[in-house]
């Protein structure tokens, strides 16, 4: 199969011509972007290989299906950018990778906690500038403390159980609830009451309909003075201006965000030599109580490993006509 492989930079076209090395399939990697305006690169390929930040929307699909694209294979977990129906209706497949290294998410989302508390990048900042005073830098005990894990699956899961080794208290929602988490004290709630009852709200569910925007205006307000709200799922979960607003009022007393509702034109690039035009995420860096990371919380080793050899597993599934295990529908 010839394989077009978009938003490709340099350590996954190392991936994967590391692990491609034994497969029959020919890849060409583009660094460009997947969308309605670059499609037209898929001529002559029969399966694309696309990341988060692809735009993969009903005319895409459409100049896609045009090309002969059959396949089209996510190399993440997530699939909100992809217009499954429309691709169904052109028969063209979708594949993705349900699970590469959930302990890679759920300890950035611990480094985010950690480093937001006891502001080690700034405590770093002040030494190397021979700066050592203590004064802005007191932080808090995590043992003890109240944490809200928003889904269950199998990065929530993970999450929880690293926090139960600080000591904390869990409490969690999902729409199905683990008796092995139960079993490992976390306590099952409605999503209201965990947005009542904790110090910490870390984010590890999927974006749907359900749940954009799950955190605004309304849920910030349940929330405990001073609040600290962890992100490492999907942008769209954080209403930002709800949450800005949130932060100047002091309901939200730390963000820690590793994705962005506009990061389609952000992350993954250098952009230190442009003026950047986002207004609201240039106001959420103006504020010393949030660290935002550029999507990187899967980026090691280990993960890097698992979505290739995943990704490759279900491309050569797909072109001898087996079973896609990993299929999306």
């Amino acid at each position: 199969m010839e394989i077009a492989v978009f938003s490709t930079k340099p350590y996954d076209q190392a991936y994967f011509e590391k692990y491609a090395q034994d497969q029959a399939h020919e890849f060409s990697f583009f660094e460009t972007s997947l969308n309605r305006h670059t499609a037209n690169l898929t001529i002559d390929f029969d399966a694309v290989v696309v990341f988060v930040n692809d735009s993969v929307d009903k005319a895409t699909i459409e100049i896609l299906s045009t090309n002969g694209i059959q396949l089209i294979a996510l190399r993440c977990a997530g699939f909100n950018n992809v217009d499954v129906e429309a691709a169904q209706k052109k028969n063209i497949k979708i594949v993705r990778v349900p699970a590469y290294s959930p302990e890679a998410v759920a300890e950035h989302a611990v480094a985010l906690i950690l480093t937001l508390n006891r502001k080690t990048h700034k405590a770093y900042n002040r030494v190397r500038e021979g700066n050592f005073s203590l004064n802005g830098l007191m932080g808090f005990n995590l043992h003890g403390k109240t944490v809200g894990v928003i889904g269950t699956g199998t990065i929530g899961a993970t999450f929880c159980r690293v926090m139960k080794g600080f000591g904390c208290n869990l409490v969690a929602f999902d729409v199905q609830e683990s008796a092995e988490l139960k079993e490992l004290g976390v306590t099952f709630l409605s999503l209201n009451e965990v947005f009542k009852q904790a110090d910490i709200i870390s984010l590890h569910c999927p974006l749907n309909e359900q749940t954009q925007h799950l955190i605004n205006k309304k849920s910030i307000a349940m929330m405990k003075d001073g609040v600290m709200i962890i992100n490492t799922s999907r942008g769209a979960l954080v209403d930002t201006e709800d949450a800005i607003n949130g932060l100047s009022s002091k309901k939200i007393g730390y963000l820690g965000i590793d994705v962005y509702e506009q990061e389609e034109n952000l992350f993954y690039q250098d952009l230190s030599e442009s003026i950047i035009q986002d207004d609201l995420l240039l106001r959420l860096n103006s504020f010393p109580n949030v660290l935002i990371t550029s999507h990187q919380a899967y980026f090691t080793k280990e993960a890097m490993k698992e979505i290739t050899t995943t990704t490759l597993v279900n491309i050569d599934a797909f072109s001898k006509g087996q079973e896609l295990e990993n299929e999306v529908k």
